[in-house]
C-alpha cells in the first residue's frame, strides 16, 4: 500500500515562496479599490490632460494577448533623463515592459513613443531615493520601512524588487 504525504498548511507562510526568495520576483498586489476605482479615475484624469505632475497613461502591448494594456503610472525626471519606477514590484505591466521594449505614454491628447531600457540595481538608490520623496504619500504602504530619508544601503538592498526603466523618445 502505497504511504501518502500528509498536507500542511501554515498561515505564517509568504504567499509566493519565490517571491521570499527572491526580491526581483517582489510584487504588492492593489486592492480592489485601487484596481477598479482609483486607477480608473486617475487614468481618466491622465486621458483628460487635467493630471497631477509626473501622471501619465502608460500603454504597452500585452505579451501574451498582443493588446494594449494602460496603467497610470508617475514619470520620474532626473538630471534630464526621464523613468518608470515600479513601486508594487514586478507587475503586469512591468513584465509586458520587459517583453515589449516599447510603450506610449499620453496624457491629454499628447503621446509619447518610447523604448524602455531597464536600469541596473547598482544605480537604482539615487532614483529610488528621488521617487520615494516626491510620491511618498502614494507609495508609503507599497514600500515598507523604505522612505526618502533612508540609507543608501538600505535603498541597494531594497533595489531588486523595484524595477526601474529609463526611458528613451523612439
Amino acid at each position: 500500500m502505497p504511504t501518502t504525504t500528509p498536507t500542511v498548511t501554515t498561515t505564517d507562510r509568504p504567499a509566493h515562496p519565490r517571491a521570499a526568495a527572491r526580491p526581483e520576483h517582489r510584487y504588492v498586489r492593489a486592492g480592489w479599490f485601487a484596481q477598479h476605482v482609483v486607477n480608473r479615475a486617475v487614468r481618466r484624469l491622465a486621458r483628460l490632460g487635467v493630471a497631477p505632475s509626473g501622471l501619465r497613461e502608460l500603454r504597452v502591448r500585452g505579451r501574451r494577448s498582443g493588446r494594449a494594456r494602460s496603467v497610470p503610472v508617475n514619470v520620474l525626471e532626473l538630471g534630464g533623463r526621464r523613468y518608470l519606477v515600479a513601486p508594487r514590484g514586478t507587475t503586469e505591466w512591468v513584465r509586458n515592459l520587459r517583453a515589449a521594449g516599447e510603450g506610449e505614454l499620453r496624457l491629454g491628447r499628447r503621446v509619447e513613443r518610447f523604448r524602455a531600457v531597464e536600469v541596473a540595481d547598482a544605480d537604482k538608490p539615487p532614483l529610488l531615493r528621488e521617487y520615494l520623496r516626491r510620491w511618498r504619500r502614494q507609495v508609503t504602504s507599497l514600500v515598507g520601512d523604505l522612505d526618502h530619508t533612508s540609507s543608501d544601503d538600505a535603498l541597494a538592498a531594497a533595489a531588486p524588487g523595484f524595477p526601474v526603466f529609463e526611458l528613451h523618445p523612439s
